[in-house]
């Protein structure tokens, strides 16, 4: 009887050693999120798309707030990204800005914008873009333009539905819990990105600002699609000026993977090609924020 306790003894303390290393696995060690490329190259289907809404976050020190709030939606083609509808607002209030008195320009950054993007053709409406247009039009129509207007420079600067952004992106990426984590340069992001590099930042960009470093964490679902991305960048990365210890955080989730999509342009009636000054580049304003719109 001693002998048969003794040896059932030894053969569970044999099975709990065993067991020790899975039962302290992390859930990244235990399984590997699937591979985000491959799912989301499966959604890319002609008419499908999906949704997104995101927040910026102004970091200085200790103190958040948020800048800018924005929604989304894209359409998907053969190759990729077809056409976009994007929704930003800065968040001020007009009296924020000085009330009534302020002068019209700086009052319209209290209303939203819109940017419809159809392949690299983009028709801004709404925010800044209502205090430059002639009387009677809504849209500003412009040929490479930016993909989200003047609040798309702060916005997500990883786009997840490239295929060769997410690809760059895992190369060096860590598995951890819910999906991968990793940094990449502004220089580098803006090689592989087509999107990025049409984010309405300058293309001009200093040293400094294509050395920054984004830091992003991706969480996937169970079938790899993306869900939730948050990055953190320097404020550098706009402009090439600022302190490096001040920055943004863009908090993104995504809804809607393969869901039917169809984004129109806006009727000709309502679109300009001129501002209300007879100027037809959109790198001829002064802008706020320091901000350059892509060329």
């Amino acid at each position: 009887m001693k002998r048969t306790l003794t040896g059932l003894a030894l053969a569970t303390t044999a099975a709990l050693v065993a067991a020790t290393p899975a039962l302290l696995a992390t859930p990244a060690q235990a399984a590997a999120p699937k591979n985000p490329v491959t799912a989301v190259k499966k959604q890319l289907v002609p008419g499908k798309g999906l949704k997104f809404s995101e927040r910026i976050i102004l970091t200085a020190g200790d103190r958040e707030d948020v800048f800018v709030r924005r929604t989304g939606t894209l359409q998907f083609g053969k190759s990729g990204i077809a056409a976009s509808d994007i929704t930003g607002k800065f968040a001020i209030t007009l009296s924020d800005l000085g009330g009534d008195e302020a002068p019209e320009e700086l009052k319209a950054l209290a209303k939203p914008e819109r940017t419809i993007r159809i392949g690299t053709t983009s028709y801004l409406s709404g925010g800044l873009w209502s205090s430059l247009l002639p009387e009677g039009e809504t849209w500003f129509k412009a040929p490479h333009g930016p993909t989200g207007g003047l609040t798309g420079t702060f916005g997500q600067p990883v786009n997840v539905a490239e295929q060769g952004t997410l690809k760059t992106l895992l190369k060096t990426a860590k598995p951890v819990s819910g999906g991968y984590a990793g940094t990449i340069t502004v220089g580098a992001l803006r090689k592989v990105s087509p999107w990025y590099r049409a984010s309405s930042i300058d293309t001009d960009l200093p040293a400094k600002a294509l050395k920054s470093v984004i830091t992003w964490k991706l969480t996937v679902n169970a079938a790899g699609l993306p869900v939730r991305l948050v990055s953190t960048f320097p404020q550098t990365a706009i402009t090439g000026s600022g302190s490096k210890k001040d920055g943004l955080r863009v908090d993104t989730r995504f809804t809607g993977w393969g869901d039917a999509v169809s984004i129109k342009a806006p009727t000709a009636e309502d679109v300009s090609s001129e501002f209300e000054n007879g100027k037809d580049d959109l790198s001829s304003l002064d802008l706020p924020f320091g901000v350059s719109v892509a060329k």
